[in-house]
Order: structure tokens, then C-alpha cells, then sequence
């Protein structure tokens, strides 16, 4: 009976290190998100045009792996002539495309629908924006210095998908975490 006992436990360890063998991992090619992790400072300026009448803005963001490093969050928050507005950004990897994806979800019902393509030290995500319930082309290019400490941010927004015009500048420095309330 004892002997029975050992073969059970044996083959109950076996089989569980072979279950954790086969748990799905992130794919490496989401490690390239690691350079946006940890908390942000940002300030810029929106162009008056369709998303309202433009302005200096500042801002928070904090960017952090997510349910097991399969995908990155990014939150934040801005005030400027529009307000103050906060918003969520997921961001992941589809193996299937092999292409990155992200949505954002923003507190004045604004979201975002598109791809990421990251080279080198520049970040580009396209896609559809909606904001009070119209469709726009939007075009949001990140360029990372090369300490990645500091990043310079240019958004430029379509009609059409054809002609293009700016819409925010800004810039992101890397700060320390902020104070715990």
C-alpha cells in the first residue's frame, strides 16, 4: 500500500510539472511594451479642430504589465482647456497577425481601435478613433529618446483617411512613481 502511495505522488508531481510545462506564455515580442512600464509626466498642446477648441494640456500616465504579461495597461490622466478627461489603454499581442494591438477608452466616450508598430525607438499606432459618436483616421507616433526617458508624442487625425492634420503634441518624461495616498 505504502509502495502504491509513493507511485501516486510520484505521477501527481509528474503530471502537474508537466501541466505548468505546457501554461501558455506571453509572446517575446511583447517585452518591446517594458519601455513604456512605470509612471509618466506628460504636457502638451491639443489643435483646436474637431476634437474641441485646442490648448495646453498636462498630464499623469502609469503603464504596467497585465493578467500575466499578456497584455499592458495604461492609464491615465489630463487637464487642459477641454477639461480634464482620464483614460485606459490595453495594448497586446495577436500571434495570429503578429502584429500588436490596442484600444483606448477614454471618460469623455472617446475610444480607439487600432495597431501598434514599434521600430527601434519609434512607436506608431493607427486606427479608428470615435469621439461624440463620429468616425475619424487617427495616426499617433511616439519617439522615444534613447535613454527611453523621455519620449516626444504627435497625433494627426482624417475624415477621409487621406488628408491628415495635426491634432496634439506633447511630450512624456519618465518621473518617479508618485506618492502613495
Amino acid at each position: 500500500m505504502r509502495r502504491i502511495s509513493v507511485l501516486l505522488l510520484a505521477l501527481l508531481v509528474s503530471l502537474a510539472t508537466a501541466m505548468q510545462a505546457q501554461a501558455p506564455k506571453p509572446d517575446p515580442a511583447l517585452r518591446k511594451f517594458s519601455a513604456l512600464v512605470g509612471h509618466w509626466t506628460i504636457e502638451g498642446e491639443q489643435v483646436p479642430g474637431p476634437l474641441g477648441p485646442g490648448g495646453k494640456y498636462t498630464g499623469e500616465f502609469a503603464d504596467r504589465a497585465i493578467l500575466g504579461g499578456f497584455f499592458y495597461q495604461l492609464q491615465w490622466a489630463e487637464k487642459g482647456a477641454f477639461g480634464e478627461v482620464q483614460g485606459l489603454e490595453i495594448d497586446g499581442y495577436d500571434p495570429a497577425d503578429m502584429s500588436f494591438v490596442s484600444n483606448w477608452y477614454v471618460s469623455d466616450g472617446s475610444r480607439f481601435s487600432g495597431t501598434v508598430t514599434v521600430s527601434g525607438n519609434t512607436w506608431a499606432w493607427a486606427g479608428r478613433y470615435y469621439y461624440m459618436g463620429k468616425p475619424y483616421r487617427l495616426k499617433d507616433t511616439l519617439t522615444f529618446a534613447a535613454d527611453l526617458m523621455i519620449a516626444t508624442e504627435r497625433g494627426e487625425l482624417s475624415v477621409d483617411g487621406r488628408t491628415w492634420a495635426p491634432i496634439w503634441e506633447n511630450q512624456w518624461t519618465k518621473a518617479e512613481p508618485p506618492p502613495k495616498k
